[in-house]
């Protein structure tokens, strides 16, 4: 489908049973899944009619979600003097960056906390073990 929308064609879509969304500058109506939506479809209508890319890659979705998505899909958007600014090209791969390496950070803080806290727990139970012998 290749069908142009203006940002204002969109807009008029913001509704439960008529919601579309804008993400990476292509259409989606998403009418038929809000109800399906794992989110709530408070999620989807906090963003109908608007461009929602920041919003769906700041969630981090999976392939299968974006999969559905590709079946919602219903045209272009036709930017025009006024719209607001798009989101970046790029963003879903540099949001996805930041969200990985943080998510590494965590897993080996956790890793060493454990580690650490597992060593005293052991030094612990040593030493009482031989104060109680005594």
């Amino acid at each position: 489908m290749s069908e142009e929308f203006t940002y204002a064609q969109v807009a008029e879509h913001s509704t439960k049973k008529d919601i579309y969304l804008v993400i990476h500058d292509k259409v989606y109506n998403t009418s038929s899944f809000i109800d399906e939506h794992p989110g709530g479809e408070e999620v989807l209508l906090d963003v109908g009619g608007q461009d929602a890319t920041e919003a769906f890659e700041d969630v981090g979705h999976s392939d299968e979600a974006r999969e559905i998505l590709d079946g919602l899909l219903v045209g272009t958007l036709k930017r025009q003097a006024g719209d607001p600014k798009p989101a970046a090209k790029d963003q879903g791969n540099s949001t996805a960056t930041p969200a990985k390496d943080s998510a590494a950070s965590f897993g080996i803080g956790m890793y060493a906390l454990l580690l650490v806290g597992g060593a005293l727990a052991f030094g612990a139970y040593k030493y009482l073990q031989a104060n109680e012998s005594k």
